[in-house]
Parts: C-alpha cells; sequence; structure tokens
C-alpha cells in the first residue's frame, strides 16, 4: 500500500470502500470474492487499499481491542506497534511530570503511543521519516479523537528536544529487508543519535530492545524491563526528570534496574551491582523466574520472595521447598529428578503414561525439537520437562506446572 492509496481510504469513496470491505468479508466472502464485488464500484488501487486495511483491522484487534475498527494500519507498523497496555504503562510516569507535559514522540510509526500520551493528557508532537507512516498516525489521531497532536515528517535525528517536557524516542529496530537489528549503533536514528537527543532533553523515555548491552546505557539512567503477558517486550530507559534521583549516584555506577510484569502492573527495583542468591541442593519445587526479573538482574530478590536457592549460580532457576504463588516466577512440582539420558527420560516419561509434553531448558545443549522427536511419547497425561546444568552435569526433571492465580487469575 502506497501513500495515495491510503490516502484515498480517507475520503468519502474510499471511507464507503472500507465499509463495503469490512461487510463482505464479515459475511464469509473470500478476498478473491470481495474484491471483485468491491471492483464493480471502487478503481483497484483503492479496492486493494480497502481490502488491506480491513485484514489488518481484524489482526490489530488481538494488540488495539475496540480501537483496532476504527485505526489504520501498514502491516510493518502493526507489527512494530507497541501494546497499549506498555505504551499505557509507560505515558502514566511520562504524564506525573504533571500538567502540561509537552512532548516529542520522536520514530512515532502508527501512533501507538502517542494515543497513549494523549489520552493521558499530554500534548504530543510527533515525527517519523516516512510520510506513508506519518499520514496514518495523523488518520488513528483524527479517528481516535486525540485532542492536541501534531504529526509530520521529519528526521528524528534533526528534532530540538528544547522546549519540550519530555522526549519519547522509539529508534526503528528493522533492517531494510525486515529483520530485526540487535545493534544498537544500527538502530535508526543510531545510538549515538538518540544519546545526543537525550542530552538535550530536560526528560526522556528511550525504548530499546530487551538485550540493549550496559555499556550502551547512559550514566544517571533508569533501566526499566517491561514483561507483558510472561514475555519480555522491551527495555526501556528513563533519564532526566524521568529517572529517580538517586539512579544512578556516582559517573559509571551500575544504573538502577527495574522488572515490570504487565498486565499485572506490578514492579521490583534495586541499585548497583545484582546480588546472587546462594545455589543449594534441590527442594520439592522449581521455579523458573520471568524473563523482565531475568533481565534486571533481580534473581535473587525473587529466590528470597519463595524461601529458595539457586540450582546453579549460573543459571536463573530457583528450587524451594515450599510453594509460593507470587507472579514473579512459575512454579513446577518436581516428580522426578534424573542425570539426562534421552533414553531414561523416554522410559521415565512412559511409565508415567505421559503422552504430550513441555519440554524448558536452561543451561542445556540439548535439541529440544529433536529431543521432542525421539521421545515418541503416547499416553492420557501430561508433563513439563526441564533441562538443565548443576555444576556442569545436564540434568532432566520430570514436574507438573502449579497454578499460578497472581499470573493466570
Amino acid at each position: 500500500m502506497d501513500l495515495e492509496a491510503f490516502l484515498r481510504l480517507l475520503t468519502p469513496p474510499g471511507r464507503r470502500a472500507l465499509d463495503e470491505a469490512a461487510k463482505l468479508l464479515a459475511e464469509g466472502a473470500d478476498e478473491v470474492r470481495a474484491a471483485t464485488a468491491l471492483r464493480r464500484s471502487h478503481d483497484a488501487a483503492t479496492t486493494a487499499a480497502a481490502l488491506t486495511q480491513v485484514m489488518l483491522r481484524r489482526r490489530a484487534v488481538a494488540k488495539f481491542g475496540p480501537d483496532a475498527e476504527r485505526m489504520y494500519f501498514t502491516p510493518d507498523g502493526l507489527e512494530q506497534a507497541t501494546r497499549p497496555q506498555v505504551a499505557e504503562h509507560r505515558a502514566a510516569r511520562i504524564a506525573a511530570l504533571g500538567p502540561p507535559v509537552h512532548v516529542v514522540d520522536v520514530c512515532c510509526g502508527i501512533g501507538g503511543d502517542l494515543i497513549a500520551l494523549s489520552r493521558r493528557g499530554c500534548a504530543v508532537d510527533a515525527v517519523d521519516r516516512d510520510p506513508l507512516t506519518v499520514a496514518v498516525a495523523r488518520a488513528n489521531a483524527e479517528a481516535l479523537g486525540l485532542a492536541d497532536v501534531r504529526v509530520r515528517t521529519g528526521d528524528a535525528a534533526e528534532v530540538d528536544p528544547h522546549g519540550y517536557r519530555a522526549l519519547f524516542a522509539d529508534p526503528a529496530r528493522r533492517g531494510r529487508t525486515g529483520g530485526r537489528v540487535f545493534d544498537p549503533l544500527a538502530y535508526s536514528p543510531s545510538w549515538p543519535q538518540v544519546i545526543d537527543l537525550v542530552e538535550r532533553s530536560a526528560a526522556a523515555c528511550v525504548k530499546a530492545a530487551p538485550g540493549l548491552p550496559q555499556e550502551f546505557v547512559p550514566d544517571g539512567a533508569e533501566v526499566e524491563w517491561v514483561s507483558f503477558g510472561g514475555e519480555v517486550k522491551e527495555a526501556v530507559l528513563w533519564l532526566g526528570a524521568l529517572a529517580p534521583a538517586d539512579a544512578s549516584p556516582a559517573p559509571g555506577a551500575p544504573a538502577r534496574r527495574r522488572a515490570t510484569l504487565l498486565p499485572q502492573g506490578v514492579t521490583l527495583a534495586a541499585d548497583g551491582e545484582p546480588v546472587r542468591a546462594d545455589a543449594g541442593p534441590v527442594g520439592r519445587y522449581l521455579y523458573e523466574p520471568d524473563g523482565a526479573a531475568i533481565r534486571a538482574g533481580l534473581v535473587a530478590e525473587v529466590a528470597e520472595m519463595v524461601g529458595g536457592r539457586l540450582l546453579d549460580p549460573q543459571i536463573a532457576y530457583v528450587t524451594s521447598d515450599r510453594h509460593v504463588v507470587t507472579p514473579w516466577a512459575s512454579c513446577y512440582e518436581i516428580s522426578e529428578m534424573m542425570p539426562f539420558s534421552g533414553k531414561r527420560l523416554r522410559a521415565a516419561l512412559r511409565a508415567r503414561k505421559v503422552g504430550e509434553v513441555v519440554i524448558k531448558k536452561r543451561g542445556s545443549a540439548v535439541d529440544v525439537e529433536r529431543l521432542r522427536r525421539d521421545l515418541r511419547l503416547s499416553g492420557e497425561n501430561r508433563a513439563v520437562v526441564i533441562l538443565t546444568r548443576i555444576s556442569d552435569k545436564p540434568y532432566a526433571m520430570i514436574c507438573t506446572a502449579m497454578r499460578n492465580p497472581a499470573v493466570h487469575g
């Protein structure tokens, strides 16, 4: 979909095409039949754009809920857009700077973050270098009735953050071929350009990949790893007036670290170097800390919550003799533990009549898919198999997942 075709959708004939496309697909027409019907009243470009938009809206419901029916998307924009719950979490902290909060949103994409910021009462100036993306973001602001939002085409690196209460930056992390970019120097704008913007801002919030290397974190920042539904979505850097006053007490000191779980809205924070928990014998239960806690170096804090210890000093599995319900870890009751052997594991699972197995691993070199094929299981029971290493020796544990109301409700 190009810019011209998208802009047609915003005209009265384009809106009619959208309505007709939505009706046809809702009535069960496939894409070919719907296109044929639409071509009777609309040109080929409008027909294609309308059908694409309706199908994107259908996909977007899982991420944007009811708003998706009114919003506009591009395929890449939908995939890369922040989930509203995560954007709202960030927007709340930015808005807490106190009204009025005038924010410049660089690399705004289709507008997921500017929507959350505007709904929190912020005035937003948004910038993106792609004219189509800008048109989509502008259309979304209008469709959702957002006040005090302006979107323009421009180079994020050339934005002047002076005069704004806060800067929000979400540098692009996709290469030209669409693949993910993991090197911050290859972000767009590049990390040095992002840091230049930050240094000229009174307050800044920067979204980055969860694996952001420590050496790229500037002095004075708080780093927050955000997990949604058990999956780590991003690392967020809070700087200037948005960082805690004690985020980094001295130049070069480790940044303050925070882990946040959504949609629960719970958070853990720590200063300085990560604390290491002691390792000890295997207990009745095994805990798998949430990825945000692991990224933030808060495994020792999770171990303390459950009265546990590490299985191995280098691996983020916690064991305990107590079953403790916490949103910070999944819990498994250990039924059997053995030195790893595919043959022995298969025999143990068959003896338990296990036909369906979830295999998890940490610190193990085992090829999970190959192991799954080799097990050749049949039976009516289910089990969780955890593969790990203790003192450089591989082990397998047959477990039962404990239901966690703190996570599943």
